[in-house]
């Protein structure tokens, strides 16, 4: 069964009902990125920080425990943008995976499993062992490449984290790349780790860069836990990622989340206060009325009721997996983040 001929008729109403594209079929893709918290097996292959995520560690991370987090993740992912796209996401960027195998196993659980999702991985040599990864439907999106890029500091030859993640291919078609990250942290506090993901920032706008000098009419998606907010100097300044489409050029990038920080409203909480450290930014050329080709329609965060921790002393905040040593059989620290984009279909019905 065609992806494109169950989602017509939700257009013709959401859309097409409101006078944008009166008697024309549109087709909307999303575009997710979800940070899984620690999704760790529950082999000790890593020293010291791996043994906390085994049955011998502080956590007492065992097999059940281990498929309770894949459910979970599973339950989450199978739902993100349900509602306009009964398939869920084409692409899927992911953080805090320990290896490709807990990933396959994700991909093999729960309401996952029927969507059979393919995988996009790389070891990265991060000191607690966790990488970046892409989760896709093959269905929708076919990968020509894909490369891993080494974030190096020249004044620290010892400096270790996860390496982002280019995966390029074809979106019904369309020549799309997809940058996943997940930035250094803010260990040691913002200030006196900014340098770290500036360092990141420049990293991506060189890979960006590259890939538009290449291809001037390529599409560009770069997505991750960025451990800095839209307004942050990595982001705003580095990027140059704007907050206003009209603001935006071609050749510039543009980012949705920036509208949702402005409003107060973030991805994780902290000591009283919400960041938006998730975030998804888009390349200029997805901002034109040019329905003929995928464009942006809306940005969303998944913060879902169910998501929510109810009491504690996390109360509102995203339903953690443990709380310290104690497990909590929660989904994540951070709630996922989704873009929609949108094109006239011009195929033939199946």
């Amino acid at each position: 069964m065609k992806y494109h001929y169950y989602i017509f008729l939700f257009l013709a109403i959401t859309i097409c009902g409101t006078g944008e594209a009166q008697n024309k079929k549109l087709i909307p893709y999303s575009i997710a990125f979800y940070n899984l918290e620690n999704l760790f097996d529950t082999i000790n292959s890593n020293g010291n920080y791996d043994l906390e995520y085994s049955p011998a560690g502080d956590k007492k991370w065992d097999g059940k425990k281990y498929q309770a987090k894949l459910n979970n993740m599973a339950k989450v992912i199978s739902l993100l943008g349900k509602e306009v796209c009964p398939y869920g996401p084409a692409v899927i960027g992911v953080a805090e995976v320990e290896n490709r195998q807990v990933l396959e196993d994700l991909v093999k659980t729960g309401d996952l499993a029927p969507l059979n999702l393919a995988v996009v991985h790389y070891d990265s040599p991060d000191i607690r062992g966790v990488d970046v990864g892409l989760l896709y439907n093959p269905q929708m999106f076919t990968v020509t490449s894909s490369q891993s890029y080494r974030l190096t500091i020249p004044e620290q030859p010892e400096f270790r984290t996860r390496d982002p993640l280019l995966v390029s291919g074809l979106l019904d078609g369309e020549k799309f790349h997809f940058i996943v990250n997940h930035w250094p942290s803010r260990r040691n506090g913002e200030k006196a780790s900014r340098y770290l993901r500036v360092a990141a920032a420049n990293l991506n706008k060189q890979i960006h860069d590259s890939i538009r000098n290449a291809d001037p009419e390529a599409k560009v998606i770069i997505m991750g836990d960025l451990n800095d907010d839209p307004t942050n100097e990595s982001v705003k300044k580095v990027l140059n990622a704007k907050a206003k489409k009209k603001d935006t050029d071609v050749t510039e990038l543009f980012n949705p989340m920036a509208d949702f920080f402005s409003k107060g409203i973030g991805t994780i909480g902290y000591q009283g206060k919400w960041s938006l450290f998730d975030q998804i930014l888009l390349s200029g050329n997805m901002l034109s009325e040019d329905r003929t080709t995928f464009q942006f329609w809306k940005a969303e965060i998944f913060n879902r009721n169910f998501l929510i921790q109810k009491e504690g002393q996390y109360k509102g905040y995203p339903l953690r997996t443990h709380s310290g040593n104690l497990f909590l059989n929660g989904y994540s620290d951070h709630f996922p983040v989704l873009v929609y984009l949108i094109k006239y279909y011009k195929g033939e019905e199946k």
